[in-house]
């Protein structure tokens, strides 16, 4: 159960945080192409956001475990650490050559700061449950 938990934090934290901050940076013209992007991707020809969303989900599971016994300010930092590092590490060293895209600074600096938002997001999602405790009044 915690898994699913964590891999559902993954993929709406891609959708809200990773996505909408992009969609911020492509209004503030730091990137030239929309956020949200619907050109199929391969192999499968799902939309390249889904894509990137199940990805997300499955990077939300290591996360999500590396932060689950944290609190307070840690909690949050931590979140925002490991998925800054973790997904823009890979990208950057594993994916960008595979596809023979270019490593730049400006695009370390963008990948750390969309997944630092996408791991406060995962960490959000995460501690979502337990923030929605109906008050005492509501009783």
């Amino acid at each position: 159960m915690f898994a699913f938990r964590a891999f559902v934090a993954g993929y709406f934290a891609t959708l809200l945080f990773h996505q909408g901050l992009f969609s911020l940076f492509f209004s503030l013209g730091m990137v030239p192409v929309p956020a949200f992007n619907l050109t199929p991707s391969q192999p499968l020809g799902v939309p390249a956001v889904i894509s990137l969303a199940f990805w997300g989900g499955l990077w939300g599971v290591p996360v999500a475990y590396w932060i689950r016994q944290n609190h307070g300010a840690i909690y949050w930092l931590k979140a925002m650490l490991i998925g800054a590092i973790g997904p823009t590490a890979v990208a950057m060293l594993i994916v960008f050559p595979l596809k023979d895209l270019p490593v730049e600074m400006k695009t370390v600096i963008g990948g750390l700061l969309l997944n630092g938002a996408w791991g406060l997001g995962v960490a959000l999602f995460m501690r979502w449950p337990s923030a929605a405790k109906p008050s005492a009044l509501s009783k």
